[in-house]
């Protein structure tokens, strides 16, 4: 896999040192900062990777904020920012929300490292994973999702397009809102790149699936881009976009509970509970969920979704 250095960590906690004292002010609460935790203990680390949305948070970060917060009965998965159960209580403006996201990406190298915020090499373990996850539905059957076409949903350079549709589909379409990741998705994709029917340059929230054209819709780790209402509403066109027996699939960082903000890629997480909502509320129908295995400890729990 091609890799590049590692980005820079610029989130909100890693802003403020990680240290416990600025979580206490931003759970609203004017208090007396809580001592610093002890030298030898590492500083707490919270950053979302670029394209995946992973959420990185070592357990030192709990450690630290578990000063301030365990005593108040608060949840630690907290951390630095406070729950909600909607992204409507955390949105404030809802067109600054996608252009910050834009601005965001533009400035990250097309790159398979750029793509996994410097966790480039997780990313055979994710793509073996979602392979596994996804023959169970392609295997012969009378019900079995058809291999015509796929659509990749925040296909970035073409890291999932390239390692997991294109070896399973004889067609594919891209879709992603950064044109650079698109530009540089031609080369990168190699002679196999020929089978690449689209490249859609669009936010999800604009974008609608031709109906009755993909045996997948493949959506990773772009989900906390969209709004609750359009991300309902995307996989609603998603559905229409399905062939017979087509099945969408989400695979994406879960919170512990609620709602998160992060402003520093404009984006949120949700937990299992909020998304599972959003499902349902687009008519649409769970055949099977999974949680990733053989992820670093520090990163937070991903899942994978089928639906139609």
């Amino acid at each position: 896999e091609e890799q590049a250095g590692r980005p820079a960590c610029s989130c909100c906690c890693c802003r403020r040192g990680g240290n416990p004292g600025g979580a206490s002010l931003l759970l609203g609460r004017e208090e007396t900062p809580a001592p610093p935790p002890p030298a030898a203990q590492p500083q707490a680390l919270q950053t979302r990777g670029h394209r995946t949305g992973i959420c990185f948070s070592s357990l030192a970060t709990q450690a630290g904020f578990e000063l301030v917060i365990k005593e108040r009965g608060k949840s630690l998965t907290q951390g630095a920012v406070p729950l909600s159960s909607m992204t409507s209580e955390v949105v404030e403006d809802e067109m600054e929300f996608y252009s910050k996201a834009e601005k965001y990406w533009k400035d990250v190298p097309p790159t398979v490292d750029g793509m996994l915020g410097g966790y480039g090499h997780i990313s055979s373990i994710d793509i073996n994973s979602s392979k596994k996850f996804l023959l169970k539905f392609l295997r012969d059957g009378p019900n079995r999702t058809g291999t015509t076409c796929a659509l990749d949903c925040g296909a970035g350079i073409g890291r999932i397009t390239k390692r997991l549709l294109l070896p399973l589909f004889k067609a594919v379409d891209m879709v992603d809102v950064t044109e650079d990741f698109l530009t540089k998705a031609r080369t990168y994709l190699g002679e196999e790149g020929r089978r690449v029917r689209n490249y859609f340059c669009c936010g999800l929230q604009d974008f609608s699936p031709e109906p009755n054209s993909y045996d997948v819709i493949w959506i990773q780790w772009v989900i906390g881009h969209l709004t609750d209402d359009h991300l309902s509403d995307f996989l609603k066109r998603c559905k229409v976009g399905l062939r017979p027996n087509g099945i969408i699939v989400i695979k994406d960082n879960m919170a512990q509970e609620g709602v998160i903000m992060d402003d520093v890629d404009s984006s949120v997480c949700r937990d299992l509970d909020v998304v599972r909502t959003i499902v349902r509320r687009a008519g649409l129908n769970l055949l099977a969920e999974e949680r990733q295995e053989n992820f670093p400890d520090e990163i937070y729990h991903v899942y994978t979704f089928a639906m139609r």
